[in-house]
């Protein structure tokens, strides 16, 4: 399973490490995944999504 969030669509980004002597690196910043148990249609759904996204869907929903 990819490092991708299936409702915003985010996946990884990448940059530098910078040491104290600034040599770069290569890094790379994943999606921050849970699982969550979401209801979809009055059915309990365990789903893997970002953190962004779930606070997002439980602020539209109240």
């Amino acid at each position: 399973m990819s490092r991708k969030c299936p409702i915003t669509n985010r996946g990884p980004m990448s940059g530098n490490n910078r040491s104290h002597s600034l040599r770069a690196t290569r890094r790379k910043w994943n999606v921050n995944l849970q699982r969550f148990k979401i209801e979809v249609n009055g059915k309990t759904v365990v789903m893997k999504m970002s953190t962004r996204a779930y606070r997002s869907l439980t602020k539209a929903s109240v």
